[in-house]
């Protein structure tokens, strides 16, 4: 088995394994294997975190939450693909989120 990390994997790499994921959550999707398919769109997810420049995440930012309409996110800092930090109107329990699911808010997305 020689599958590569997402962090070891080129621009063109990363999108064609998105594209796999993607389908392949998608026929899971079809089949109703609600488990496969929430596997198939987090490893997706994470993949896209991996075109996404982490320098264009600005802590102390506020950022909506891709897929969850209304829900804002502070973060604090990065680690790698991630950012940490506090859901808005949440407990205020620190979390990770994979950059790829942080929208800017000026740009009215």
């Amino acid at each position: 088995m020689n599958e590569k990390k997402y962090s070891q994997m080129t621009e063109q790499e990363l999108r064609t394994e998105i594209a796999n994921l993607k389908e392949k959550a998608r026929k899971a999707e079809q089949l109703g294997i609600v488990n496969e398919y929430a596997v198939y769109e987090r490893k997706a997810t994470m993949a896209q975190a991996f075109l996404i420049d982490p320098a264009s995440i600005k802590p102390g930012e506020m950022y909506r939450i891709t897929g969850d309409p209304g829900m804002f996110f502070q973060v604090e800092y990065l680690k790698g693909q991630f950012a940490w930090g506090y859901r808005l109107g949440g407990d205020k329990f620190e979390e990770a989120l994979p950059i790829s699911l942080l929208e800017t808010i000026k740009e009215g997305k």
